[in-house]
């Protein structure tokens, strides 16, 4: 049995199913009805090395915000479940990743206390027809329901596009380097000896 998980979500606003194999090659299948958001989260999964399904309907007709902050939920929801015990992960991991003019670091830790601390400033409001503080709430949404202190920082960039490609990118990277299997850990990597 390896590190899956599936994770279905309905409400009034939303209807998500998504489901992660944290060992897997980078293989995406993502519908959320956002073009640009389902373009980042196909970037997350293939940086990330994450086998990942996500199927989203919301009510667009609102905005994309309850659809992408719902997908955070989700997709934190699933990777705190695919995790199981904790044994044996590396729990720490970071990234700095260009996009052109663009950089940005991540760092992870898989603490059990999920938060969000985000030194990034856009440009622009939108991109395409997505709203560019939407990222943020994806991350708070994401870091919140997985569990992990999650740090974003970005160091340049003056395009909306390429900053929020080299967030998602670099989280990815981070979140793949923590989850990791290190064989020297024997049981979970905390003093406390929980997380």
């Amino acid at each position: 049995m390896g590190r899956t998980a599936t994770i279905l979500r309905t409400t009034r606003e939303t209807d998500i199913t998504i489901t992660i194999d944290l060992d897997g090659a980078g293989k995406t299948d993502v519908s959320t009805g956002v073009p640009f958001f389902d373009h980042m989260l196909d970037a997350f999964g293939r940086h990330g090395l994450l086998d990942l399904s996500i199927q989203a309907t919301g009510d667009l007709e609102v905005d994309a915000h309850h659809t992408v902050e719902d997908v955070g939920i989700v997709l934190g929801s699933a990777i705190a479940q695919a995790l199981g015990d904790k044994s044996g992960i590396r729990r720490f991991g970071s990234a700095i990743v260009p996009m052109d003019e663009a950089l940005v670091l991540a760092a992870v830790d898989i603490s059990g206390r999920g938060s969000l601390h985000y030194a990034v400033e856009m440009p622009i409001e939108i991109v395409g027809t997505f709203d560019t503080t939407l990222a943020k709430e994806f991350l708070i949404a994401l870091a919140t329901n997985a569990g992990i202190t999650l740090h974003v920082m970005a160091f340049a960039g003056e395009n909306a596009h390429h900053i929020i490609e080299a967030a998602f990118k670099s989280v990815a990277r981070a979140l793949a380097e923590a989850v990791s299997l290190d064989p020297r850990v024997t049981g979970v990597p905390s003093t406390k000896g929980s997380l």
